[in-house]
């Protein structure tokens, strides 16, 4: 069959400078921008199309299943150069899949003797599902161009495997508690890192780190003896090799080191992981009371010289920071932050911001933030463009102004309606958004607290995937009903003019631009 030249010319951009997505975030600052996707523009987004979706043999436990996969090109396997996606599974499995193709080059499987029983073997908790929950992370090509996956297994060791084979590249070494539901791994140069919440099965709720290159394979801690550090994405590093993560509810008191309801940045120091800043909402005695701790990774980015980043809370309000001086000399007073955007209502379970946020700047050097939101938008926030009444979710774009010392968090356009709005991922001009699907509710009125996993799984629907104009936030694209089920904590992965989302059902699906017929 003759290729049209049209598909010759985009598939030699593919293979010139692949768009990869090696961590979840898109890298160490975690900002969800693709910055070398060249396919999928504003103007080809409308035929978007499943290309694939291939169905797992993973085990979901309580409402979590898959996490956002990773992108690899030009990995060389026994058949050849491919382009891999690397998807992690909770019940410890890793499938290493060939894009082209949608057929499993390799899959491995985590076995260990039984992990003590603990808070997360409980029927029904979705907080500790146990497993592996966090998403791995792909090192960088050595000298002879293969690539280390690093892998948290459920029983809290850290593997290190081949991208192309799957096979062991060193013995696994102990790094967390098994079961103790780690978040996504980060790398600054050979350091890994990870954060953990919930106190699961044990686990102290704390940010864990390994350089990988210590023989001793050390592992380091530092602990802010608050809730759970439960950022979507884990850390966020800065370019001093600083990892910043929120903290979950607690109280603050600097004095006897305890950071609750804040934000912490830690730096590896000879052996030891110790604190470097931090930031406190003002009013954290009023969060930590009604469970609005502040649970988003960062976003990390450059801005007019200096090194800033964004982060907020269930509160519902974006929170922006000097990385040099985190909060300011008092570390409670930030550059700027926004009105409260969502969640009038105070609502712990169902209302507020979410998980992480993007950045990105557009072709004039403006510098943009994006924010998901949950629930109903709030009745004084005001935003010059919106697409229709916001009572499940949206996305939230604000633009930065004014110089890096004094800059003002502007609202531009807030997106249409979207069911329970999960982190952003912006490439090319475009944001690939998606509602989860999933029911948030951990509360009701006849019984009081009840965050049963079969209760909000039976009354969970259906993700539906978006693209919007990164700067207007009109609508390009909508999967409607073609995804069949919801996803909890997972994610996008965007490269080489494909689109990924994971559901609960441990189905990947994979959206793109029909090129060419396809062999069914």
């Amino acid at each position: 069959m003759r290729i049209p030249s049209c598909f010759l010319i985009v598939s030699f951009c593919v293979l010139g400078q692949p768009a990869d997505w090696l961590t979840d975030g898109g890298g160490p600052q975690r900002t969800g921008w693709q910055r070398d996707e060249h396919v999928l523009t504003k103007d080809n987004v409308k035929n978007l199309k499943i290309l694939w979706k291939l169905k797992l043999d993973n085990q979901p436990r309580e409402m979590h299943s898959l996490f956002p996969p990773l992108i690899v090109s030009d990995v060389q396997t026994g058949s050849g150069p491919k382009q891999i996606a690397i998807e992690a599974g909770i019940s410890d499995n890793l499938y290493a899949i060939d894009v082209e193709t949608a057929k499993i080059i390799w899959q491995k499987h985590f076995t260990y003797p039984p992990v003590k029983e603990g808070r997360g073997l409980e029927a029904g908790d979705p907080l500790c599902p146990g497993g592996q929950t966090a998403t791995p992370i792909i090192g960088p090509p050595d000298a002879s161009g293969k690539r280390t996956l690093y892998a948290l297994a459920g029983d809290g060791y850290l593997h290190f495997i081949d991208v192309a084979n799957g096979e062991e590249t060193a013995p696994a070494v102990k790094f967390s508690f098994g079961n103790a539901k780690a978040y996504a791994l980060n790398m600054w140069k050979s350091i890994i890192f990870t954060t953990t919440s919930q106190r699961c099965n044990g686990s102290p709720n704390q940010v864990w780190a390994m350089d990988v290159n210590d023989p001793a394979k050390k592992v380091m801690t530092f602990n802010p003896r608050s809730g759970g550090l439960w950022g979507r994405t884990g850390a966020a590093i800065d370019s001093t090799g600083t990892a910043w993560a929120p903290t979950g509810d607690g109280i603050y008191d600097p004095e006897t080191r305890t950071f609750g309801n804040g934000l912490i940045g830690v730096r590896v120091e000879g052996n030891q992981l110790q604190l470097s800043d931090w930031f406190e909402p003002i009013n954290w005695s009023w969060l930590r009371k009604r469970d609005l701790d502040m649970q988003v990774t960062p976003a990390i980015f450059p801005y007019k010289g200096q090194e800033l980043l964004a982060t907020a809370s269930k509160a519902c309000r974006v929170y922006l920071l000097d990385t040099k001086a985190a909060g300011g000399d008092d570390h409670q007073t930030p550059l700027a932050q926004t009105p409260l955007m969502c969640n009038e209502e105070i609502n712990f379970a169902s209302a507020g911001i979410w998980g992480s946020l993007a950045t990105w700047e557009d072709s004039a050097g403006e510098r943009w933030i994006l924010t998901p939101f949950w629930g109903p938008v709030h009745r004084n926030f005001q935003v010059p463009l919106c697409y229709g009444p916001v009572t499940h979710g949206a996305i939230v774009a604000l633009k930065l102004q004014g110089d890096a010392n004094s800059p003002k968090l502007v609202p531009v356009w807030m997106s249409r309606d979207m069911n329970r709005a999960e982190p952003p991922v912006v490439a090319n001009g475009v944001v690939f958004a998606y509602g989860n699907g999933e029911n948030t509710e951990q509360a009701y009125p006849e019984r009081g607290l009840y965050d049963y996993s079969p209760e909000r799984i039976k009354h969970s629907t259906h993700a539906v995937l978006y693209a919007l104009d990164a700067e207007t936030g009109k609508e390009l694209y909508s999967s409607g009903d073609q995804i069949t089920s919801f996803n909890h904590f997972s994610g996008l992965s965007v490269a080489n003019g494909r689109v990924y989302i994971a559901t609960y059902d441990s189905t990947l699906y994979c959206f793109g631009l029909e090129t060419e017929p396809r062999t069914k």
